[in-house]
């Protein structure tokens, strides 16, 4: 049975109220509070038992048949959702506004919250050392505006981007952006590779927020406010957020970052490994030493946007070697720092309605340790001004008792002598038989009647009772009033009895009440502090973001890294700091000398022998370095690099369907159309996804065309032993290679960068050591001393065409000039020159 389907006027009423809230969220799952459970109807039903493995049933709705229907207990809702969310559905919770014992007619629902991975605070949901950002993007003025928020954390970010799709995929990715919200006439291509390939939330939404909001008060650029204004749209009317934990806008000037690509950053496994996507033995897992989740995010921050400003950086370096020097101190600090929660989520949390007990008192726990925070930071004399909030804390501490429950409308949150009326209810729920008994006994000496009584039942409540015989005792100023008589007596009610009566049958209802009442102001008073809140918890990540670099730098023997002017490279003995812990092996360091004149190293050597490894190791030099962090070797001076471009090993393309060596090329292309004399270039192994004399044109083209127009660092690895001829024409290109040698016909790898190039290639001997079988082993070195005894004839290196070919060939050749012939223009020739040979 479908939703549509149905006959509405004869649905039951809270059937009626369910399709009156439905038809406003009909793309999401509705989750419907009915007593202890979130119900769920329809198609809605029908598809969460599917997708979440629970029973579907049906439930009586005024119809004939009963409706659809699937339901799971509240207390284990966010378990259900966050598997939702995880497949990329949405999801609306629609809960109780009163108490049904208090409702007059139908309990009041509303929708509290609206759901999607892209927006979601609750810790259950995330990962605490990772952001979670939904973005907005709009085509303005002949530029990308992309405006990114974690909204679990109050961070907005503005950023102004090229009108190149390749660009703003690559921010995309980079950025992980679990949603985007975009206008309907948006590039469709674009669309549908991060709806595709991707997994991304896309969201069409053509409207824009129109109220006024602080955080834009400050903001010059109209685009950056209509930016801002179409996510908030989303996320203030459609998702029903409140921002209030956001302080500002971010104005992002990429320019002023070290930029890595997708590509590079995936190569160079920065945050996850190429292989296993996981955390463990990336270099961020190798760095995060914080103590709390806001340092681990911070550091993550650090390494998604490398500095290229020198003081901001040595500002860092200054930090990190005054903690060194100060180890008691950090010890110190790194204690408190592991006793704070996470201040910044908890910020979320207080703007919206998941806030309960537990959260206040891991806020009251982390204001806690502050002042001694303080106190460290002083010491060490860091420019610091720690807010202390004291007197948030004293409230806290006076309001929140130390294990209260988890929902806020069970009682047991606040402490005795924080609210006088509070405390007067707990006083009769506590005492409530002792101030019976005291009031059984002032009767029975106001009235000299021994064994007056009070009792107690459902029709009458509390009465006094007093037996036949003394009945005549009772006097009218005692202001007894006759309610019931007996056989055995009479039983009479008095005022003062009725009214404790009252509160004590109403006490436990009334605690409850007014401790949520109690709670709800306390949460104001947090959300008047979000905004130094937010601020003190930016200091704490950063301080233990740097505490974290500061405690990784003495476990790994780093060094303090030094700057200079004149795009040269001096690494003595430095090393790749996560294979340096994973090698069963000792680590072989290395030094990076590029200086006089020279900007490129071209390596050669054999497979296995370390010049990925190399390579990647001087990138992971540089990008530690621009954070402020202490570096891998025993020395290392630098220039400031403004981007990094790598094409190591096999890549993901960003266009799903490209072959390995289109995406090689499309690395390659990015690298040198986009790369200055600032950047540093990594190519390893160029061209070999193609044919032998293709691959060799198309690297030694592309080299040239790197140390004759950009001038970058540059390390180029390669198996076309012609290349290292190059050096002869380029002051600025320098062979260098990795030591093997062969000890009892065993391929030794000596894993050592030595000037000159490699006059073996040793690819026999590898195969070997990967296990091919002795016969295939044999034969290949057979053919190998075959091959090498060969002089090659004209006619075995030149491709044999016909006569007619030959011309068509001759012709397009003499209009060729090599000396203007970019390298995608080399690439182009090469395809249109092979088009010909097969005509």
């Amino acid at each position: 049975m479908k939703s549509s389907e149905v006959n509405y006027n004869k649905l039951s009423p809270m059937m009626k109220q369910y399709m009156d809230i439905k038809k406003n969220y009909k793309e999401v799952f509705l989750f419907y509070r009915v007593g202890d459970f979130y119900e769920l109807f329809f198609e809605d039903a029908i598809n969460a038992s599917r997708e979440l493995d629970i029973t579907l049933t049906g439930k009586s709705a005024g119809l004939e048949e009963r409706v659809p229907m699937a339901g799971v207990p509240h207390h284990s809702v966010r378990s259900y959702i966050d598997k939702l969310l995880n497949k990329g559905f949405k999801v609306a919770v629609c809960d109780q506004m009163e108490d049904a014992k208090e409702a007059k007619g139908m309990v009041r629902r509303e929708v509290t919250e609206v759901l999607s991975k892209g927006t979601v605070i609750d810790a259950d949901f995330l990962a605490g050392n990772d952001f979670n950002y939904i973005g907005s993007i709009l085509n303005l003025n002949n530029n990308y505006i992309l405006t990114y928020a974690d909204v679990s954390t109050g961070l907005l970010y503005s950023e102004t981007l090229s009108l190149n799709n390749e660009v703003l995929l690559n921010r995309i990715l980079n950025l992980n952006l679990k949603e985007i919200i975009i206008e309907e006439d948006f590039d469709l291509e674009l669309i549908n590779t991060l709806k595709n390939n991707y997994n991304i939330g896309i969201n069409i939404i053509n409207e824009f927020y129109e109220e006024t909001v602080d955080i834009l008060d400050n903001i010059n650029d109209s685009r950056v406010k209509i930016g801002v204004n179409h996510l908030l749209y989303y996320l203030i009317t459609i998702q029903l957020k409140d921002i209030t934990h956001f302080n500002n806008v971010i104005i992002k000037d990429n320019s002023n970052y070290l930029l890595m690509d997708v590509h590079t950053v995936r190569n160079l496994e920065i945050f996850e490994t190429l292989r296993l996507k996981e955390r463990k033995y990336s270099l961020l897992w190798l760095l995060d030493a914080c103590k709390n989740s806001m340092g681990s995010r911070t550091l993550k921050e650090f390494l998604m946007n490398p500095l290229i400003n020198r003081d901001k950086i040595n500002k860092r370096l200054d930090y990190i070697e005054t903690l060194n020097n100060q180890f008691i101190l950090r010890t110190e600090l790194q204690d408190a720092l592991y006793e704070i929660y996470d201040l910044e989520r908890l910020c979320a949390k207080i703007t919206s309605n998941s806030l309960n007990a537990r959260d206040v008192l891991q806020i009251k726990k982390s204001l806690k340790v502050l002042p001694l925070i303080k106190d460290i930071v002083n010491q060490l004399k860091f420019d610091f001004d720690i807010n202390t909030h004291i007197d948030l804390y004293n409230l806290l501490d006076q309001a929140i008792y130390e294990e209260p429950p988890v929902t806020i409308k069970e009682g047991y949150i606040i402490k005795d002598g924080y609210n006088k009326e509070l405390d007067e209810l707990k006083d009769i729920r506590k005492n409530a038989k002792k101030y019976l008994s005291s009031l059984e006994q002032k009767e029975r000496e106001r009235s000299n009647i021994p064994n007056l009584k009070i009792g107690y039942n459902k029709v009458f409540g509390y009465y006094l009772e007093v037996s036949k015989s003394h009945i005549s005792k009772v006097k009218p100023e005692f202001g007894w009033e006759r309610k019931q008589t007996l056989t055995t007596g009479e039983r009479y009610i008095t005022s003062e009895l009725k009214e404790k009566e009252a509160k004590i049958l109403n006490a436990e209802d009334k605690i409850v009440e007014l401790e949520y009442e109690l709670f709800i102001e306390i949460k104001e008073i947090l959300k008047q502090n979000i905004k130094t809140l937010k601020e003190t918890s930016s200091q704490i990540g950063y301080l233990d973001a740097i505490t974290s670099l500061s405690v990784v730098s003495e476990k790994y023997n780093l060094v303090r890294p030094t700057f200079n002017n004149k795009n040269e490279v001096n690494i003595k003995n430095g090393f790749h700091p996560v294979v340096n812990i994973v090698s069963e092996k000792e680590f072989v360091k290395n030094d990076c000398i590029i200086n006089n004149g020279v900007t490129t190293l071209l390596i050669t050597g054999p497979n296995m022998s370390g010049k990925s490894t190399y390579m990647r190791q001087l990138a992971i030099i540089v990008i530690m370095a621009q954070i402020g962090s202490f570096v891998p070797a025993d020395e290392a001076n630098l220039p400031i690099f403004d981007q990094i471009f790598t094409r190591i090993g096999a890549s993901d393309d960003l266009v799903s369907g490209e072959s390995t060596f289109m995406v090689e090329m499309l690395e390659a292309k990015n690298a040198i159309t986009s790369a200055t004399k600032n950047s540093l270039i990594l190519f390893d192994e160029l061209g070999r996804g193609t044919a032998t004399y293709d691959g060799m044109a198309i690297a030694e083209s592309i080299l040239e065309f790197v140390n004759k127009n950009i001038g970058a660092i540059t390390l180029f690895s390669t198996h076309y032993h012609e290349l290292t001829e190059m050096e002869k024409k380029f002051n600025s290109i320098l062979n260098v290679h990795v030591s093997a040698t062969l000890e009892n016909n065993e391929l030794i790898f000596m894993h050592k960068i030595k000037k000159g190039a490699v006059d073996k290639s040793y690819g026999v001997h590898v195969a070997s050591l990967a296990g091919m079988p002795l016969d295939v082993i044999k034969r290949a070195n057979e053919l190998l001393s075959l091959y090498e005894n060969q002089t090659p004839s004209k006619e075995n290196v030149q491709l044999s065409f016909d006569f007619e070919e030959k011309n068509l060939l001759k012709e397009r050749l003499e209009t060729i000039d090599p000396l203007k012939v970019t390298p995608m223009e080399a690439i182009n020739i090469l395809y249109e020159l092979k088009e010909i040979s097969k005509e």
